[in-house]
């Protein structure tokens, strides 16, 4: 596959791509300027991608071999990331879970894992209202440092499309500082005992420090039977983001140069979430128009006819790895609704792969006030969708989560109990409560031992 990919210049439409502006676009901010969304826009549409084609073909033939069973995606990152915190150390520790989880994954289930990260994009967010107020005072809400501040003031709630340039900017760095990490040594499977540094001293970490050191031993082994370890130095590692943003994507589009068909430049996977997944809405039609492979979020209301004409709309072709299915039911409505969405679309033969986002249907509210979910309720989802499949005799193909590689107390319960009262401590989700590092973990084992049964 080739590499190269052309600009798609402003006011050129290869495939089709500008008919989405024709459509309802919810979850858009106002922009008060729209000629210096046009400035930005054409400054965009000319800058170096951030991801190329044939990675994106490569994800493709990866998930496509998680929907039939041989492999497991492991997505994670931040509900939102921030400006702030796109520092080399908060990138390494995201990477690092990840790292870590895939580790447990593959050895407690003997499974490839497919590793993706929610980074160097996800930087907007839908939100249920477009104001919020306080004390009287009403503004825009914040959608994500993408498009506006998060500070409560006039000046920091206005939509400004530098923002979109600043996002693309520390997209960039962050991209590289992933490639640095997965390409360069970090991620040598010879240092499974290294990732694990500063968090020995806790007992929770002790079952991880078990599996490492299996995989130490076993590695041992292989290296006295004269094994080529070249293969264990790196790993790929793809991003992803909502693509919530049009404007931002659109700018992003370039053009194969050696297929002639358009990608999606700024992530290797790009969803559509269950607020805008609209069949006649305009991010449905504007992903219909990428190469990338593509996800789409189902909540508890999903019809099993819309999932359908939702394969049908995105995946026209059928093409197995294309086309996501995120299903982000909650916890006490998944077992009611996933069978009959589950099995109607695999009647109509659509090849789809299936994901659980156990963390957006389970969300609520402390009686101290914070933003939260229990862990219980993540865990009992995953646990209600691997029953579900095997039940069906389908394929539970890989898990969505929020997560964070730093020891943020944002979700209730986990081996440390985290308590309402014990919320305050590290709470610093801008908008959606994450997972902890610890948690996490727990997590992966608790997968692992259901992907033993799958």
């Amino acid at each position: 596959m080739s590499t190269a990919v052309d600009s798609v210049a402003p006011g050129t439409d290869p495939e089709g791509l500008d008919r989405f502006r024709s459509l309802e676009a919810l979850q858009q901010p106002t922009w008060p300027d729209a000629g210096a969304l046009a400035d930005v826009a054409a400054r965009l549409s000319v800058a170096a991608p951030l991801v190329v084609p044939a990675e994106a073909d490569t994800l493709t033939e990866r998930l496509a071999a998680a929907g039939r069973g041989e492999a497991f995606l492991l997505q994670g990152g931040d509900c939102a990331e921030t400006f702030a915190d796109a520092n080399a150390t908060r990138i390494r520790n995201k990477v690092r879970t990840i790292l870590q989880m895939a580790v447990v994954l593959t050895h407690g289930a003997s499974t490839p894992v497919v590793k993706m990260g929610r980074l160097a994009g996800q930087y907007a967010k839908p939100r249920s209202s477009d104001t919020e107020t306080r004390d009287g005072v009403t503004l825009p809400c914040y959608r994500g440092d993408m498009v506006n501040g998060h500070a409560f003031t006039p000046e920091s709630r206005i939509p400004d499309p530098r923002r979109l340039e600043e996002a693309y900017r520390i997209s960039t760095a962050t991209a590289n500082v992933v490639r640095g990490f997965t390409q360069g040594g970090y991620a040598d499977l010879r240092r499974v005992h290294e990732w694990n540094r500063g968090f020995m001293l806790n007992p929770a970490y002790a079952r991880y420090e078990r599996t490492a050191t299996e995989i130490d031993r076993a590695i041992r082994f292989m290296d006295a039977c004269g094994a080529d370890f070249d293969a264990l130095r790196t790993v790929e590692f793809f991003l992803s983001h909502e693509a919530l943003i049009l404007d931002y994507e659109r700018a992003l589009t370039r053009v194969d140069a050696r297929s002639g068909r358009p990608y999606g430049t700024s992530a290797h996977f790009l969803w559509i979430g269950e607020r805008t997944r609209q069949l006649d809405g305009a991010h449905v039609e504007f992903l219909s128009r990428v190469a990338n492979p593509i996800g789409v979020k189902l909540g508890p209301t999903t019809a099993p006819d819309d999932a359908i004409a939702l394969a049908r709309r995105l995946n026209p072709d059928n093409t197995p790895g294309r086309l996501t299915f995120i299903t982000r039911m909650g916890a006490g409505r998944l077992r009611e609704v996933l069978p009959e969405v589950v099995a109607k679309v695999t009647a109509a033969d659509v090849a789809v792969t299936w994901v659980t986002d156990p963390m957006h249907g389970n969300t609520i509210t402390s009686d101290s006030g914070f933003k939260t979910r229990r862990f219980t309720d993540v865990l009992d989802e995953v646990t209600g969708f691997f029953e579900v499949h095997r039940e069906l005799g389908t394929v539970p193909g890989g898990l969505h989560m929020e997560l964070t590689g730093d020891d943020v107390t944002e979700v209730l319960g986990g081996s440390e109990e985290i308590s309402d009262a014990g919320l305050a401590e590290r709470y610093e989700t801008l908008v959606d409560p994450r997972l902890n590092h610890q948690q996490s973990l727990e997590t992966a084992f608790q997968v692992a031992e259901m992907l033993t049964r799958r």
